[in-house]
């Protein structure tokens, strides 16, 4: 996955260029993380706190994803779709759409240090 850097646009993450680099829509990154519809289209709601949280908490969790999925991609496939054991079946982006980022970091640190989770 490309460095931050690369996703940001006058100092905030770009939609566009975040669903551009996982072929998507920004509706559809969106929709997987919570936000109304509009949060990704107007600038204010882009640059509102909740937005850009919700970005880069996704972003960490596909840099520590991608070299173990093969790639972004992938790694977007499994944060949307992949049911998590111990969290009653909720997916990672489920998580992070409920606030619970740090429970998605939690079990990527048991499952790379080659626990069970």
């Amino acid at each position: 996955m490309a460095n931050f850097e690369t996703y940001l646009d006058e100092h905030v993450f770009s939609p566009a260029k975040i669903a551009e680099a996982l072929r998507t829509t920004k509706s559809e990154i969106s929709e997987t993380l919570g936000l109304a519809g509009d949060a990704l289209t107007r600038r204010q709601r882009i640059e509102a706190p909740k937005t850009q949280s919700r970005l880069r908490e996704m972003l960490e969790i596909l840099n520590r994803v991608e070299p173990h999925a093969g790639s972004i991609l992938a790694a977007y496939a499994w944060f949307r779709s992949a049911p998590l054991p111990g969290f009653g079946g909720q997916t990672p982006d489920g998580l992070v759409r409920a606030g619970r980022a740090r429970d998605v970091h939690r079990y990527l640190d048991q499952v790379m240090a080659g626990g069970f989770a």
